[in-house]
């Protein structure tokens, strides 16, 4: 795997003194980092150390959970998530994909050419284009291009986790969130995906936010990691730091080599 250049300039996503509560419990503590257009962020930590809070919170799924109490910015390109109107518009943007495949109950082009519809393409021969793109970029055409018209649902686990990140490219979105996205795909597919992942940010300058339990993951694909635990951003920085023998915090090195979580 051929590592592209570290990206720089601007962030695309910022997280500002982020914290969110359901009821007593406090899911994220403070939380500030920056992800920078074109980069791949992984952000690793035990269970319950807030990784998909913080997802949640950048599309604004967080709201779908009752009792959820927000504090802090989150914005994209310098605007406040918080404060646009049209969420459709900004989950079009910021694509989510999370551990286990949800499948609309349509065909595997129906399944893709959904989003891409409902945005108003209505013309055959660039719903097929999409469809197709998407598909491959998603490590799944080659598998499924004679079967199309079969229910996306009757896929195997892994093609349908595989279905849902095509999904969540057939609509363009400048950030990609994938929430453990390899915990239903077996381990040469994840290695195909991530391979995918690679290109995208290469060839699309795709920002790119992975959640991961597995921290070998992390290493070989981000460009920065940041580590959480118990709510706690405990450190973000370059692969290069977090994943060598003197990261910042200690906590971080024993996380990383697997003395606790």
């Amino acid at each position: 795997m051929v590592r592209a250049a570290r990206p720089s300039g601007a962030p695309k996503v910022e997280v500002r003194d982020l914290e969110v509560r359901f009821g007593e419990h406090v899911a994220l503590r403070g939380a500030s980092l920056h992800v920078l257009r074109g980069e791949i962020l992984g952000v690793i930590g035990p269970a319950k150390s807030g990784k998909t809070t913080l997802l949640k919170c950048i599309n604004r799924t967080i709201e779908l959970i009752p009792g959820a109490r927000v504090r802090g910015n989150v914005r994209i390109d310098g605007e406040e998530v918080r404060g646009m109107r049209n969420i459709h518009a900004l989950r079009r943007r910021i694509g989510m994909v999370f551990p286990l495949p949800v499948g609309l109950p349509l065909s595997v082009y129906d399944n893709v050419a959904y989003a891409p519809r409902m945005a108003g393409v209505r013309g055959k021969a660039e719903l097929d284009e999409i469809v197709e793109r998407c598909l491959g970029q998603a490590a799944l055409w080659d598998e499924v291009k004679d079967r199309l018209w079969h229910l996306g649902t009757k896929l195997s686990g892994g093609q349908q986790q595989r279905l849902t990140i095509a999904r969540a490219l057939s609509h363009k979105p400048e950030v990609l969130c994938l929430d453990e996205f390899s915990i239903a795909v077996d381990p040469v597919t994840t290695m195909r995906i991530e391979d995918k992942l690679i290109e995208l940010k290469q060839e699309m300058g795709l920002t790119i936010i992975l959640v991961t339990n597995l921290v070998q993951q992390a290493r070989r694909l981000a460009d920065r990691t940041a580590f959480l635990n118990a709510g706690d951003l405990v450190e973000i920085d370059r692969n290069e730091v977090i994943f060598s023998d003197t990261p910042a915090r200690r906590e971080t090195y024993e996380y990383v080599n697997g003395i606790f979580g």
